[in-house]
């Protein structure tokens, strides 16, 4: 059923603790549950509470608790006895798996994220870390997105039902809070991109679909690789060890109501990212764009001076040095199964 795994994060204590410069919560004593801690962002985040000398985090399986059973999660709390819940456990995928599953996608993480907190309001848990996601901002959202615009308008139709399902997290924190009391926090990161990410090309997002497909069409001599959209649309991404750093400095030393923003200021067109990731893969053919393909939002770039002020966070890494670690990654791990349908 659980738990501990070895640390292989590259931070340790000793250089989280130099960025935060703010009061920060001793979290090596507190017992933490990790929702979709075996996961793509929560690897990275139990790997940095361990570089923290946590000692007690708990990752709650699919195959153990059904996180959208209410009956599952009262057991999950029984068992673990959390006094910190970080909340990254989320139905997702790229442009094709929201179209195919619109219904699903807003069910599932509604549901997750409805019960979790009412049942860890009613179990006394000291501490809620909600993980929202930057499909939840307006379609036509004033760039940088600010948090102050998150209900300026309606998210892009093709994420909209997964990022509605996510934002009600926002509504159902800063309400709790309100009237229970409830320390929970809301942060909004960003495009994730790194090692352990999901290369399965029926649900991926753009960055492994991409590098994927540069691979293989290398590997296998194809003159071309095709690719959704225009290309024109524009994309931050944050490297996954940094995004999981921005939850952990966030949860030691956050306790507001309001949502923060966790991203890298780095904006980028899709079309130079692919061409990026080409280069890094050495891969010399063409690439061609299916317009019919949807771009989904037109532009998404973070202002990111809350978190900033409110926990001293700053990304690390540029985009250029974060693909190369990605596309190392992949290519060390090709014929993985977890990479070829985690």
């Amino acid at each position: 059923m659980v738990v501990e795994e070895q640390a292989t994060s590259p931070f340790t204590m000793s250089t989280l603790d130099k960025k935060e410069g703010v009061a920060f919560m001793n979290l090596s004593e507190k017992r933490i549950v990790v929702t979709g801690g075996a996961g793509f962002l929560g690897k990275h985040v139990v790997n940095q509470l361990y570089a923290r000398q946590c000692e007690h985090v708990f990752i709650p399986r699919s195959r153990d608790f059904d996180l959208r059973k209410e009956i599952d999660i009262k057991h999950m709390l029984q068992a673990f006895k959390p006094e910190i819940i970080i909340h990254l456990a989320a139905v997702v995928g790229g442009i094709g798996a929201n179209q195919k599953n619109p219904g699903k996608f807003f069910y599932d993480n509604l549901i997750m994220g409805t019960q979790l907190m009412e049942q860890a309001r009613l179990f006394g848990v000291e501490k809620f870390v909600a993980i929202g996601t930057i499909c939840s901002y307006p379609k036509f959202a004033a760039v940088p997105f600010r948090e102050d615009d998150l209900w300026s308008g309606y998210p892009e139709e093709t994420n909209a039902p997964y990022g509605m399902a996510k934002k009600m997290m926002l509504v159902q924190s800063q309400a709790y809070r309100e009237q229970y009391g409830l320390n929970s926090i809301y942060l909004l990161p960003v495009n994730l991109y790194g090692p352990h990410d999901n290369f399965d090309l029926e649900t991926s997002h753009v960055i492994p679909a991409i590098i994927r497909k540069c691979v293989e069409a290398k590997k296998r001599k194809e003159k071309e690789i095709v690719l959704w959209g225009t290309g024109n649309v524009t994309r931050e991404f944050i490297y996954v060890e940094d995004a999981a750093q921005a939850i952990i400095l966030a949860t030691g030393s956050y306790d507001g109501a309001d949502p923060i923003n966790i991203g890298s200021g780095e904006e980028t067109t899709i079309r130079q990212l692919a061409e990026t990731i080409q280069t890094l893969c050495d891969y010399d053919g063409d690439i061609v764009w299916d317009s019919n393909k949807p771009d989904g939002q037109p532009r998404r770039q973070l202002d990111t001076q809350r978190a900033k002020a409110a926990f001293s966070f700053e990304a690390s890494t540029p985009l250029a040095a974060g693909l190369q670690k990605t596309i190392a990654w992949y290519c060390r791990h090709a014929g993985d199964d977890e990479v070829k349908s985690p």
